[in-house]
């Protein structure tokens, strides 16, 4: 799609894009990385990534093995 428009076309696109932009409301990070921080910790003992999923819980466990002969 972005092949067939033209550079202004492009260009107009983007400068839309900005405007949307912004006007999103900004953060310092050094509140938001705070708040980030303590968001994951709090949830860090249920995160199947950082503990690990049980073998019986597990939907992606291999149920048995292919023997070729």
């Amino acid at each position: 799609m972005a092949q067939d428009l033209s550079e202004k076309e492009l260009l107009r696109m983007e400068v839309e894009q900005l405007k949307k932009e912004v006007k999103n409301p900004r953060a310092p990070i050094s509140k938001t990385g705070k708040e980030i921080k303590e968001y994951v910790e709090a949830r860090a003992g249920s995160d199947p990534l950082l503990k690990g999923i049980s073998e019986d819980e597990n939907p992606f466990k291999e149920k048995g093995t292919c023997v070729t002969s």
